[in-house]
């Protein structure tokens, strides 16, 4: 079983920076691949970063160059580095965990944090 609280949302204003972090809780963090999903009204949940393991990054086209997903297995932690803020950024960002033992995918996610980015 996994945890996660995700921190670091937040108002911010178009152009500017914020990092969220992602703590967990449970054993084996480092086996597990991280990623960070977002929620827009009205939307379906998106892909915005994965890490894997291996720390192998992939990320959606829209922040590719902006965003910048990070883990530190010593901390438990998962972050995302958003640059370049966008309105169009404005979402609910989730953390998630997911690891595959044989043909069962073992899923987490934590509870949300809000992003608004507006002038």
């Amino acid at each position: 079983q996994v945890q996660l609280v995700e921190s670091g949302g937040g108002l911010v204003q178009p152009g500017g920076s914020l990092r969220l972090s992602c703590a967990a809780s449970g054993n084996s963090f480092s086996i597990y691949a991280m990623g960070w999903y977002r929620q827009a009204p009205g939307k379906q949940r998106e892909l915005v970063a994965t890490i894997t393991s291996g720390g192998g990054t992939r990320y959606a086209d829209s922040v590719k160059g902006r965003f910048s997903i990070s883990r530190d297995n010593a901390k438990n932690t998962v972050y995302l580095q958003m640059n370049s803020l966008k309105p169009e950024d404005t979402a609910v960002y989730y953390c998630n965990a997911e690891r595959v033992v044989l043909t069962t995918i073992m899923d987490y996610w934590g509870q949300g944090t809000q992003i608004t980015v507006s002038s």
